[in-house]
């Protein structure tokens, strides 16, 4: 799983119709402490109802198809979870509830 932040959407009127009505977003990787974006970018699909700016986990390859929203769908990123905190060495270093920055000691 791979942190990221959701920076907008991506928008196709070509694509498969195994693909029609399902939300593409463009998703920035952050770090896990900082959440400092990394300029690296990739776009998934969402199957959890994420939106800007939020905090998302993605996967990739054969497991960006397991959940129902991609199952036998050609994709190859979907995002699985949006963030709710992020704890290291005790201290919380995201708290959704909070606002975006580091939020320190809860």
């Amino acid at each position: 799983m791979v942190l990221a932040r959701v920076k907008g959407t991506v928008v196709s009127t070509h694509k498969p119709s195994s693909l029609e009505g399902l939300r593409l977003l463009l998703l920035e990787k952050v770090d896990a402490v900082t959440l400092k974006g990394k300029g690296d970018f990739v776009v998934g699909i969402d199957s959890v109802g994420a939106n800007a700016g939020e905090i998302v986990f993605y996967v990739t390859g054969s497991s960006a198809r397991m959940t129902d929203a991609t199952k036998g769908k050609p994709s190859d990123a979907t995002i699985i979870a949006i963030v709710d905190a992020i704890e290291k060495d005790g201290a919380l270093t995201y708290d959704k509830a909070r606002g975006d920055a580091a939020a320190g000691p809860a």
